[in-house]
């Protein structure tokens, strides 16, 4: 090592703070003369967190008060303070208070929570290299320069550059599932000059310097250099992602590794793809600030009218100061233009009752109410895992029933992360795995000897190509064993192999390797360059020469190999289209059949090939292959070149079959949200090839459709081209159905300068599939589409912290309780076990959320339009004087107790149709789209309705007889009201029995603390008159006439889907046991029998003469499966399989 004087004149390439690039001294070690000013770095704190102690209170109340009934309703209630008014400032003021508070505390709470999680993660313990021993501490303790040491299975806790691990080379292994969606293993590597350093005092003594670019979001790009002194002279080693470990990913297959941590706390490549919280509020909620602003408008001009007929009416002498209230002088002197604000703002307090602030209060109640029942549903309990649904926040319940994109993430969301192997081909012939044994197509496990019997020449060349091809290394479970004591064959000697377990660059080597070690071909471990295989118990040792890297161009990877009998040969593996074409010799045609028929299936195919070198050629080819590497200009290029000349004139083994296992019901969820017109995009970060096959599997992608490719675009220019092309294409073919790939490069130029072009081909795209996508890429997707100009309302799934951001993107945010940590959930709105669980969350409950919401925000501008209209009458007949039409206790009890019950409960257990209807036609979501329960038409509707209501009552009684407005508004909420239970007669019926109670007990007893009581035994007298109740049953059924004639007519004329799902569930048993087109039938020509239906029509006979009328159009494309158990209440969507259209 150098001296310290040696180790001070490395600080001369320390770049200022605000350039491109950041200076880190390993251990801190600081020159130590005067003229270096240390760089501040962030601490390694994470915050997901919105408040703090200090900030809660402003925050929370800017929040709050940006909602408009609550600003309108602090600004009436500073009103009522600072002027005289005919109601108490009380009227506006505590229910202001009680919204606020209870708000406050809901969203502290939540806050709290994340809070809680910070906490876990900020203290985690770690230890780091200091003062010359290994130090605990805690996780938010570490700074930028400090050495970290990370042991097995453990996640890194900072960004750090690998500087040592136990292994001689220095390598390590990681796997980055929680944060690009891959669980495959990656190999890391340390720089030769610190690889050495495995013992503390080794890295104490270590004098080195890290330059790097500044913190950015790319998981996968890193430059940077590190610069280490050893006597007297500085080495300068280039720096990679493959020598960074990202915060968030977690070390396998490696005992123990060392690293500097170079990006802390929040510039952390975790923390930058994470996008801010931002507070989400409904299409609903909108539409609600929308209708109050409305409202606000025809307060506004019933305050002014009001108050300008006041004076117009007081421009009479007799009128403007009568005898019995004879002005002040005060009065007479006072400035008209003070006096008409004062009047203005009277009127404007008397008629404010027509926004109600209880309409927060209730929907807050409904949506906080309402979750519990997500909770509850069985139907998304994971018995497996012990999982039941999670609401995370209850402000989106509605939401859930608007949805029109979903962008779901695919390893861990759409699959288990499971592959199996299933099929293969070998020379022509097709085999496939039968209990261990590989048996040709047609054969069954009748071998007393397994497949040794089978297996000779080619087929064993084949396994064996497989079993050396790869990247693969082993884990062995025993105990820790002191550095350098192991051997990695010690297993040869007595140790079973079945404790090994494989970790893979690629799930499909994993389990192609498994799939021959269970075979007979073992792979049974690697050190330095010997690969050692087991060949049905024959021990073989491999020599391995090159390896050459899997890369997106070639679409293949090789190894190079010395045999044990001293030849050389090439074993390659890859994609049929990188491999088929290079072959001479095999059975090209016969295996290119078989990939087919792989492919058709939805397995993940690879072909498998060799050439053997001889010594000549293998000098040839070792000299192209280290002059390319070595080579400091064009190197990728040389690369290429030297591995098209080696890769060529190849002899074809065969081909592999692979399934990665979906989630159960991936299929049928995602045809179901197709059926409801939703339209699904799977974003990745996985290979383009892998994700491909992944979406044909599971149905994404259909075999019949056009799939279109934006790949590898490597400028604007290029890419505009493409574009273009893909848009003539999709015009040419607009028949035929169309589906687009796009990469994560491709897709940063697309959105660069043509976005425009780029939404026009997605739109046209039946399904997206977005691969090798970057956590925020993905978020920028989502808010794409949020932004176009129809405004569509997103939903995005995920399991791992690599789909955070795009949760948090987009409206609705669902995280999967996955294999990949619970970043995912903590920041979701909801969190389900298993993808299969949407369909009904959207398709059931968001259907039921947003009529029941719907209705309830609807009826409440109802009401209280019935409710102050007859105020504002009043004051024609009481010259604008001001005077209430109410009582003070009724005007405070309207809202609160005879109207709010019956709303809160129909919000709470509405169904309009069935649950399982709903399930099973999932075009009834469809219905409902576009916030379409609450358009301007709906809302006019139920205005006018309201104002008419105000008018026949208010005159009615007039002329008729007083009379109240609680009748009315549960009148109309019982007209509204399909489902009705006990719960729904006990509150309509007993709200309207509790007024009559209430207005019989407040009248007939004088209250001492009252100081008037001008309502003393009014209700008594009223009650006892004939002409009252008279009053009350016309007036009632003038009201509500109108609205069910309405309702019959339009039932009848122009029936939604709904309503005829309705009236197919109240049919005479005959005909709703009937092939009917509501319960087998969908939308659009598309047609499929029910399970159900189909059951009770072969039990009682009835589909026999009516069976035709359902299918004489077209075959029956979707229905319930027949393999599948009936139950009562069958959870299952949809599945493929088709039935024929004679038989239902």
């Amino acid at each position: 090592m150098c001296t310290k004087h040696c180790f001070d004149d490395c600080q001369g390439f320390d770049p200022p703070h605000q350039s491109d690039t950041r200076t880190v001294y390993v251990a801190n070690r600081f020159p130590q003369n005067g003229h270096y000013i240390p760089q501040r770095f962030a601490d390694n704190r994470i915050i997901s967190s919105k408040y703090t102690v200090w900030n809660f209170v402003p925050k929370n109340m800017f929040e709050q008060f940006r909602r408009i009934a609550n600003f309108y309703f602090l600004i009436i209630f500073l009103v009522q303070l600072m002027i005289d008014t005919p109601t108490s400032p009380i009227t506006s003021g505590l229910p202001l208070f009680f919204v606020i508070t209870v708000t406050a505390i809901k969203q502290g709470y939540e806050d709290w929570l994340r809070h809680k999680a910070d906490n876990e993660v900020n203290g985690a313990p770690v230890f780091v290299v200091r003062s010359g021993s290994l130090v605990q501490t805690r996780s938010k303790n570490i700074r930028v320069g400090d050495i970290v040491r990370v042991a097995k299975d453990e996640t890194f806790p900072v960004d750090l550059v690998l500087l040592s691990s136990d292994r001689a080379d220095g390598t390590c292994h990681i796997t980055t599932a929680s944060l690009d969606g891959e669980t495959n293993l990656k190999t890391h590597f340390s720089v030769p000059e610190t690889s050495v350093c495995q013992s503390v005092s080794q890295l104490e003594a270590l004098q080195a310097v890290v330059e790097c670019q500044q913190p950015e979001a790319d998981l996968y790009r890193f430059v940077g250099r590190i610069t280490v002194i050893q006597h007297g002279e500085e080495i300068v080693r280039p720096l990679g992602p493959e020598n960074l470990l990202l915060r968030g990913a977690r070390l396998k297959n490696t005992k123990e590794i060392f690293g500097v941590a170079v990006y802390t706390g929040m510039e952390s490549k975790m923390a930058l793809n994470y996008k801010c919280k931002s507070q989400k509020r409904s299409a609903v909620e909108k539409s609600m600030n929308t209708f109050l602003i409305i409202y606000l408008v025809i307060l506004l001009f019933e305050a002014i009218l009001s108050t300008i007929l006041k004076y117009a009416w007081q421009a009479e002498e007799k009128w403007n100061e009568p005898f019995y209230n004879q002005k002040t002088e005060q009065e007479r002197n006072s400035s008209p233009i003070l006096k008409f604000i004062s009047d203005f703002l009277a009127f404007l307090v008397l008629y404010n009752f027509i926004i109600p602030i209880s309409l927060y209060v209730t929907v807050e109640m409904q949506k906080f109410l309402g979750s519990f029942f997500i909770g509850w549903d069985l139907d998304l309990y994971h018995e497996e895992s012990d999982q039941k649904a999670q609401v995370n926040t209850s402000d989106l319940n509605e939401e859930l029933g608007q949805v029109e994109y979903v962008f779901t993430d695919k390893t861990g969301t759409l699959t288990e992360n499971e592959m199996h192997f299933r099929e293969c081909s070998i020379k022509g012939t097709k085999y496939r795995e039968v209990n261990g044994k590989l048996l040709p197509e047609g054969m069954t496990d009748d071998s007393p000897d397994g497949s040794v019997a089978h297996l000779i020449g080619d087929e064993v060349l084949f396994l064996k190509a497989v079993s050396l091809c790869h990247t693969v290394q082993i884990s062995y479970d025993q105990p820790d064993l002191p550095l350098g004591a192991s051997d990695p064959f010690s297993h040869v000697n007595g140790f079973s192999s079945n404790h090994m377990e494989y970790y893979a660059s690629s799930p499909d080597e994993k389990a192609l390797v498994e799939a021959t070690k269970r075979i007979g071909v073992a792979f049974t471990g690697s050190r330095g360059e010997t690969m050692e295989i087991n060949t049905f118990g024959k021990l073989e040792k491999y020599k391995l020469l090159h390896l050459l890297e899997f890369d997106a161009n070639r679409r293949r990877m090789s190894v190079i190999l010395q045999t044990p009998s001293g030849g050389t040969v090439l074993f390659t593996k890859g994609a049929e289209s990188a491999i088929l074409p290079f072959a001479t010799s095999g059975e090209i045609e016969k295996t290119r059949l078989h990939v087919d028929e792989f492919a058709l299936k939805g397995l993940r195919t690879l072909v498998v090939a060799c050439r053997h070198f001889s010594p000549e050629e293998y000098m040839d080819v070792d000299k192209r292959l280290t002059a390319a590497r070595t080579a400091l200009q064009q190197r990728e290029e040389k690369l290429q070149e030297a591995f098209d000349f080696i890769e060529r004139d190849l002899q074809l083994l065969g081909a592999t079959a692979v399934e990665d296992k979906l989630q159960d019901k991936v299929q049928e969820t995602i045809e179901a949200l197709r059926l409801a017109g939703i339209k699904v995009w799977v974003l990745t970060g996985d290979k383009h090839e892998t994700a491909v096959s992944v979406s044909l599997s599971c149905g994404h992608f259909h075999r019949t459709m056009n799939i279109l490719e934006l790949l590898q675009q490597r400028s604007d220019n290029e890419c505009a081209e493409q574009l273009r092309r893909l848009a003539r294409r999709i015009k040419e073919d607009h028949v035929i159905q169309h589906g687009l790939v796009v990469d994560g490069a491709s897709l940063s130029l697309a959105l660069r300068e043509h976005e425009k072009l780029f939404m026009e081909v997605c739109k046209n795209c039946s399904a997206v599939l977005c691969c090798r996508m970057a956590p925020l890429q993905k978020a920028k997707v989502v808010r794409l589409l949020k932004t176009s100009p129809e405004k569509p309302i997103t939903l995005a799934i995920g399991d791992g912290a690599n789909d955070v951001s795009m949760i948090q993107e987009a409206h609705v945010g669902i995280g999967i309780m996955g294999k990949e940590g619970r970043q995912a959930v903590r920041n979701s709105d909801y969190a389900i076990a298993r993808f299969k669980f949407l369909a009904k969350l959207l398709l059931v409950h968001g259907h039921f959320y947003y009529i029941r919401i719907a209705t309830l925000v609807q009826y409440f501008f109802y009401k209280n339009v019935c409710f102050i209209t007859p105020q504002f009458l009043y004051q024609f007949f009481c010259l604008f004087s001001q005077q209430t039409l109410y009582d003070s206790v009724y005007l405070t009890l309207y809202n609160i107790c005879f109207t709010s019950l019956p709303i809160l409960v129909y919000s709470l257990f509405e169904q309009l149709v069935h649950p399982h209807v709903l399930q099973s036609k999932p075009c009834l979501y469809r219905d409902i789209r576009k916030n379409s329960l609450l358009s301007f038409r709906t809302f006019l509707y139920w205005t006018v309705l309201g104002f008419c209501h105000a008018f026949i009552f208010f005159f009615g009684s007039y002329i008729l007889m007083g009379e109240d407005t609680t009748l009315m508004g549960n009148g109309q909420i019982a007209l509204e009201t399909h489902f009705w239970t006990w719960m729904h007669h006990f509150v309509t019926w007993g709200s309207i029995a509790f007024y009559f109670i209430f207005s019989l007990f407040y009248g007939g007893i004088i209250w001492p603390f009252l100081h008037t009581q001008d309502m003393y035994f009014v209700f008594v007298q009223l009650l006892s008159s004939g002409s009252a109740w008279f009053a009350i049953i016309i007036i009632v059924i003038i009201c509500l006439s109108p609205d069910v004639f309405k309702k019959v007519l339009y039932r009848h004329l122009q029936p939604t889907s709904t309503q005829k799902s309705q009236q197919s569930l109240s049919a005479p048993p005959a005909q709703a046991l009937s092939c009917m087109e509501s319960l087998c039938c969908y939308q659009q020509g598309q047609s499929g029998c029910s399970r159900l239906a189909s059951l009770l029509d072969q039990m009682t006979g009835h589909c026999k003469a009516g069976a035709s009328n359902c299918h004489t159009s077209s075959r029956c494309n979707r229905s319930w499966s027949d393999t599948e158990t009936f139950y009562s209440n069958d959870r299952s969507i949809l599945t493929l399989s088709p039935i024929e259209g004679t038989r239902c």
